[in-house]
């Protein structure tokens, strides 16, 4: 029987299939301590070495270096550690690039790049990125994340999101509320106001569509709360929700679990999802009636996408699903 991957997307750039949080680690403990979390839970988080804002001044080259080993440890199982590099005005940033690619290129899932100015730094980080692959003898071509965090990069979001290789437009938020000079109050960089305050919201809807539009994962920004899981879950689901985020940050352990929670599908709509698609498997992808309403390629595509992002968020499918799609 055909696949739905190979059946309802015919001649368009595959949507990339990333789980639902990206977990940031700077030092070296917490990047072990992630990896025991991940071993625990499954790929079902990214874990990015910050090669940005974890090194110290004077020890990039040795932080670089260590990011490098974590990805190609033994403790790395499930190929899903990324890095971080330093953004296009740092003078280390190839420096990063030559020693990541050259230690642990074969397993870097992806790389981010932050602080781009506009499209013209993320062309010519990427393409540096290329020739660095090149003269490692690289056989693929690691995807990059983009943070989206000053106001050209915000501009220039449509033409960031089509550049080939990008696989994730990431909203910066901090770094954005702060090169507004003070005229959006630090209240917008937390709920409820992350949310409300026009600026980030038009920031946020922005980038999250033309991702979209790019068959690129929009990834919200981070929640600067650490303690209360129910406001974790609460951001979570409203940059799903609301803004149509499929991804977020974490910044903490304790987050990863409530992100997870908020960005499943309800199980209704997974059982939904499930009938239609297996009745439209045994018909060839052909349309079909369910519960009295029509369904064809369309709503297959739909249903497909809410059954990949329930699988990558580690939740529990019913085992004909399971078996059908995804074993």
């Amino acid at each position: 029987m055909q696949h739905p991957r190979d059946v309802l997307f015919p001649g368009e750039k595959p949507f990339p299939a990333l789980p639902a949080v990206d977990h940031y680690a700077g030092s070296e403990k917490l990047m072990h301590k992630a990896l025991a979390l991940q071993h625990e839970l499954g790929p079902v988080f990214d874990l990015t070495c910050d090669c940005e804002d974890g090194a110290h001044a004077g020890a990039e080259r040795e932080h670089a270096e260590m990011v490098g080993s974590v990805i190609m440890s033994p403790a790395n199982r499930y190929g899903r550690v990324a890095a971080r590099i330093h953004d296009f005005t740092h003078p280390h940033w190839q420096q990063d690039l030559d020693i990541l690619v050259n230690l642990a290129g074969s397993r870097l899932p992806f790389i981010t790049l932050p602080k781009p100015r506009g499209v013209a730094d993320v062309r010519a980080q990427i393409a540096a990125l290329r020739q660095t692959e090149a003269r490692a003898g690289l056989q693929r071509e690691i995807p990059v994340h983009v943070l989206i965090e000053t106001f050209g990069a915000l501009r220039e979001v449509w033409e960031i999101a089509a550049l080939p290789g990008v696989e994730s437009l990431d909203f910066g938020l901090m770094d954005f509320v702060s090169g507004h000079h003070g005229a959006v109050p630090a209240s917008a960089m937390t709920s409820p106001g992350q949310f409300e305050h026009p600026l980030i919201v038009r920031a946020k809807a922005e980038i999250s569509t033309a991702a979209l539009a790019n068959g690129v994962v929009p990834t919200h920004n981070v929640s600067t709360e650490l303690a209360d899981l129910e406001v974790i879950r609460s951001d979570a689901r409203r940059a799903r929700l609301e803004f149509g985020y499929l991804r977020m940050w974490s910044i903490h352990p304790k987050q990863i679990q409530p992100i997870l929670e908020a960005m499943r599908p309800d199980f209704s709509e997974v059982e939904t999802a499930s009938a239609i698609l297996i009745a439209a498997q045994n018909k060839g992808w052909a349309p079909i009636a369910h519960e009295g309403r029509l369904h064809d390629r369309a709503s297959y595509r739909y249903y497909w996408e809410l059954l990949a992002r329930a699988q990558a968020t580690g939740m529990a499918l019913p085992a004909d699903t399971q078996q059908r799609f995804f074993a």
